[in-house]
C-alpha cells in the first residue's frame, strides 16, 4: 500500500508581484499601465492583473510621477474618444438630402444610438480606470487640485466628443433631437428611448459652472424650436378647426408636451414649453375661440356638449389662468346668459297687453265667441308661467352646466349667478310674474305631485324669487294672489302653501310674512267662529239663506279695501244680520264691514229642462234674484238692475257679461253682442241646457291696470320703506314707542 505521503498532491506557490522601485524605469512602468488602459478601453479587461496595475499606478505616484501618470491617462483617454467619435459618430451625421420625415427620423436616431454607444463604451473603460487610479485620485488630485480621474474623464468628453472643434458633433446632436421632436410633433413615431439615452447624456455632464449641459445646450434650442412651431400652429388650427376641435388639438398638444418633456427631456423643461403653448395657442385666441361662429361657447351650450366646456373650463382656468383665461369665459358664460334672457324677455313681452291687475282674479273664461283672441289678463297669465318657466329652465342648464362642466367653480357659479340677476330684473314685471307662477302652481300645477316633487318647484320657484331686486312689489302681487286663493279655498296642499310661506321667511324675515302668517290666521280662526255660528243658530231662529263668512283683519288683506259694493236683497241682509248680532256677543267694540266682492254662492236654478247647481259670485247672485219672481218672457233694463243692485258699472258690467254672454247663458242679452251697454236688456234664459249638473260660473276678468295706476301702485310700493323709516326715526328720538302687541304705536308727549 503506498503510503499517504506519496499520494498527496504537489501545492502550486502564489508568487507576489514584481516589486517596482527605484530600479524600475518609469517608462517601463508606464509602458506596462498604458498597455493595460488600451487593454480596458478595447474591452479586454478580463486578460489583466488589478493587483499588477493597481502597483504600477502606485509606484509612479508614489515617487513622485504623478503629474506624468495624470497627463498621460488623461492623453490615452481623448485619444481613445476621438477614435470612438470618427467610428461610430462621424460616419452616423445627417446628409440633409431626405425630405421624408421618417427617413430623417432614422437617420437621427443611428446618431442618436451612436452618441450613446460612444458615451457607454467610455464610461464602462473610465469605472475600470478610476479602480486601478484609486491611489492617483487619493493623493495626487488633492495635493494637486485637479479633477479625480472619471469628472476629468467626463470633462473631455465634453470637449473631445460633443464640443469637438474638428466636427460638428454637437450640431448634428442638436438637430437630431430636434428632428425625433418635430417628426413625432407631425403625427410620426419615433424611438423615444434613443432621445431619452442621448438626452440623459446632457443631464448627467456638467459646465464649469455646475450647470447641467442639458439647459446650455438642448434646453434653449428646444424652447426656440418649440415657439416657432406653435406660432405657425395656430394659424393652421384657426384656419381650418372649429371651436371644440381647436381646443381638442390644444389640449392634446399640451398633453404631448408634458409627456415629452417627463419622459424624455427634462421634467424642469415642462413649465416653460407648456407657456410657449399657452402663449401661442391659447391666450391671444381666448375670445375668438368663445366666439367662433357655429362652434363658439353658444353652440357648445345650445347643443349640450358637455365633454366640450369641461375641456374650455380645464384649458381656460388650468393653462390660462395667469393670463386672462377665466376672465374670458366668465365674461362669454354671463354674454351667453344675458342674451339669452334678452331673448326670454322679449319673446314674452306684453308691451301689447296690459298687467293684469292683482285685485281681481285672472279668469280664463272667455266672453262669448271671441274668434280665437286671448282676452288680456289671460295673456298675461300665460305670458308669466312662459317666462317664468324659461328662466327656470335657463338656469337649470346652467346649473348642470356648472356642476358637470365647470366642477362647481365658484367664480363661474357667481357669473352665472350675476348674470341671470341681470336679465331677470331687466324684465319690470319679474316680480308679477314670478306671483303668477307661484299661484298657478298653488292652484292647480302641483295636483298629483309627489311631496319631493312640489318640494323641487317651491325651490326653484324660490331661487329665482332670490334674484328679484324689487322684492316689495313681489311682497305686494303674492299677498294679493295668497289672499284669493285662501279666500276661494282655491290652494292645491295647505302644506305647500305653508312650506312656501316658510321659504320665504327664510329668504326675507318675519316682517316679510308677518301679515301674510296673520291671514292663515284669520281662516283658522274664521272656521272656528263659523263652527260656533253654527252652534248659536241652534238655539234660536236660523236665516233662510245658509251662509259662511271669512273674518278678515283689515290690517293683513290686501283685499279689504275694495270699493266694490251692492244692495243684498232681503234674504241675504238677514243672514249678514244674523251673523253681526253673534259676532257682537263676542267681540265688542269690532265693526264688520261686508266685501261681497268678494263671496261667491251656491244656488239650485230650475229651468225647463232640468235643475242646476249653480256656483257664482255675490254680486251674481244678486243680480239672478231680481229675476227669480218675473215671467220668463219679461226683461229688466240695464238700468233697472243697476238701480236695484246699486253695483258700479264697471263690475255690473262685467257680472251681466259673464251671466249672458259667456259659456253658460244663464240670461239672455237684448240685443245679442259680447259687449254689455247700459242700453241693454236682459232675460232669464229657461230653455238653458247642460250636460253637467253643476256649474262654475266665473266673471269675466276685470280690466287691467293702466299705466297710471301702474305707476300709483309703484310709487305706493316706494313709499312704504319711507314710512317705515320715519316711524324708527320718530322710535329713536322717543316721539313715539311700540305697543306689546307690535301693531301700534303710542305718542309720546
Amino acid at each position: 500500500m503506498a503510503s499517504t505521503q506519496a499520494i498527496r498532491k504537489a501545492k502550486g506557490k502564489i508568487k507576489p508581484p514584481r516589486k517596482h522601485g527605484p530600479d524600475t524605469s518609469i517608462q517601463d512602468t508606464w509602458a506596462s499601465l498604458s498597455h493595460a488602459i488600451k487593454e480596458i478601453q478595447n474591452e479586454r479587461a478580463h486578460q489583466l492583473s488589478f493587483e499588477e496595475n493597481y502597483r504600477y499606478a502606485y509606484n509612479l505616484v508614489l515617487f513622485r510621477q504623478g503629474d506624468f501618470l495624470y497627463r498621460n491617462v488623461k492623453s490615452l483617454i481623448t485619444e481613445n474618444l476621438s477614435n470612438l467619435t470618427e467610428e461610430y459618430i462621424i460616419p452616423a451625421f445627417a446628409t440633409g438630402n431626405h425630405e421624408d420625415p421618417v427617413t430623417r427620423g432614422q437617420e437621427g436616431e443611428v446618431l442618436m444610438k451612436g452618441v450613446r454607444k460612444v458615451w457607454d463604451k467610455h464610461n464602462s473603460s473610465m469605472r475600470k480606470l478610476s479602480d486601478i487610479l484609486k491611489y492617483m485620485d487619493r493623493v495626487y488630485t488633492v495635493s494637486a487640485e485637479v479633477p479625480q480621474i472619471i469628472p476629468a474623464g467626463l470633462k473631455i468628453f465634453i470637449d473631445d466628443v460633443l464640443h469637438r472643434t474638428t466636427a460638428p458633433v454637437q450640431e448634428q446632436v442638436v438637430n437630431a433631437i430636434l428632428g425625433q421632436v418635430q417628426v413625432e410633433r407631425d403625427g410620426y413615431s419615433i424611438n423615444q428611448t434613443a432621445v431619452k439615452e442621448c438626452v440623459d447624456i446632457y443631464l448627467q455632464l456638467e459646465d464649469n459652472s455646475g450647470r447641467q449641459l442639458y439647459f446650455s445646450d438642448i434646453e434653449p434650442a428646444f424652447l426656440g424650436e418649440t415657439r416657432k412651431f406653435y406660432v405657425q400652429e395656430a394659424q393652421k388650427l384657426l384656419g381650418t378647426c372649429d371651436a371644440a376641435e381647436y381646443l381638442r388639438r390644444v389640449e392634446q398638444r399640451f398633453d404631448a408636451e408634458e409627456m415629452r418633456s417627463y419622459y424624455y427631456l427634462s421634467a424642469s423643461t415642462a413649465t416653460a414649453v407648456r407657456a410657449i403653448v399657452e402663449a401661442n395657442l391659447l391666450s391671444p385666441h381666448l375670445q375668438t375661440i368663445i366666439s367662433m361662429p357655429e362652434s363658439g361657447l353658444d353652440v357648445m351650450i345650445d347643443l349640450n356638449r358637455l365633454d366640450d366646456l369641461n375641456r374650455i373650463y380645464r384649458l381656460f382656468f388650468q393653462f390660462s389662468a395667469s393670463t386672462g383665461g377665466p376672465q374670458a369665459l366668465r365674461k362669454g358664460l354671463k354674454e351667453s346668459i344675458i342674451s339669452r334672457g334678452k331673448a326670454i324677455n322679449e319673446s314674452n313681452d306684453a308691451s301689447n297687453t296690459e298687467v293684469n291687475a292683482p285685485e281681481e282674479d285672472g279668469e280664463k273664461e272667455k266672453s262669448g265667441k271671441a274668434k280665437g283672441k286671448t282676452p288680456a289678463p289671460v295673456q298675461t297669465l300665460n305670458l308669466a308661467l312662459k317666462w317664468v318657466q324659461d328662466a327656470v329652465d335657463l338656469k337649470d342648464r346652467f346649473d348642470s352646466i356648472l356642476k358637470s362642466a365647470f366642477q362647481g367653480d365658484r367664480t363661474c357659479e357667481l357669473a352665472i349667478s350675476e348674470a341671470l340677476g341681470s336679465f331677470i330684473n331687466q324684465n319690470p314685471r319679474a316680480p308679477e310674474f314670478v306671483s303668477l307662477f307661484i299661484d298657478e302652481n298653488l292652484k292647480k300645477g302641483l295636483k298629483g305631485k309627489t311631496d319631493d316633487e312640489i318640494e323641487q318647484v317651491l325651490d326653484k320657484t324660490i331661487t329665482l324669487f332670490r334674484f328679484l331686486t324689487d322684492k316689495d312689489t313681489f311682497e305686494r302681487y303674492y299677498k294679493t294672489h295668497l289672499a284669493r286663493r285662501l279666500l276661494f279655498n282655491r290652494s292645491v296642499s295647505d302644506d305647500a302653501e305653508r312650506g312656501m310661506l316658510a321659504k320665504l321667511k327664510v329668504e326675507c324675515g318675519v316682517q316679510f310674512t308677518k301679515k301674510m302668517e296673520g291671514m292663515f290666521n284669520d281662516m283658522k280662526l274664521s272656521s272656528d267662529v263659523v263652527t260656533a255660528y253654527r252652534d248659536y243658530l241652534s238655539n234660536t231662529t236660523a236665516p233662510a239663506v245658509e251662509i259662511n263668512v271669512t273674518v278678515m283683519t283689515s290690517t293683513f288683506w290686501p283685499t279689504t279695501n275694495s270699493g266694490a259694493t251692492c244692495t243684498l236683497p232681503i234674504q241675504l241682509q238677514q243672514a249678514c244680520s244674523s251673523f253681526e248680532r253673534f259676532y257682537n256677543t263676542r267681540h265688542s267694540g269690532r265693526r264688520l264691514t261686508w266685501q261681497p266682492a268678494l263671496g261667491n254662492a251656491d244656488v239650485k236654478v230650475q229651468f225647463k229642462a232640468k235643475r242646476h247647481d249653480l256656483n257664482v259670485t255675490t254680486m251674481a247672485i244678486v243680480i239672478l234674484l231680481l229675476f227669480e219672481n218675473i215671467p220668463d218672457d219679461d226683461f229688466l233694463t240695464y238700468e233697472d238692475i243697476q238701480k236695484s243692485t246699486s253695483i258700479p258699472d264697471h263690475d255690473l258690467q262685467r257680472h251681466l257679461q259673464s251671466l249672458a254672454c259667456g259659456k253658460w247663458k244663464i240670461l239672455k242679452k237684448h240685443p245679442e253682442s259680447r259687449e254689455v251697454s247700459t242700453s241693454d236688456s236682459f232675460s232669464f234664459n229657461s230653455g238653458f241646457t247642460s250636460p253637467l249638473q253643476r256649474i262654475k260660473i266665473s266673471p269675466i276678468a276685470s280690466r287691467v291696470e293702466s299705466q297710471e295706476e301702474r305707476k300709483e301702485t309703484q310709487d305706493r310700493i316706494e313709499e312704504e320703506p319711507m314710512i317705515k323709516k320715519r316711524i324708527e326715526a320718530l322710535i329713536e328720538r322717543e316721539y313715539l314707542e311700540r305697543r306689546e302687541d307690535k301693531k301700534s304705536y303710542n305718542y309720546l308727549a
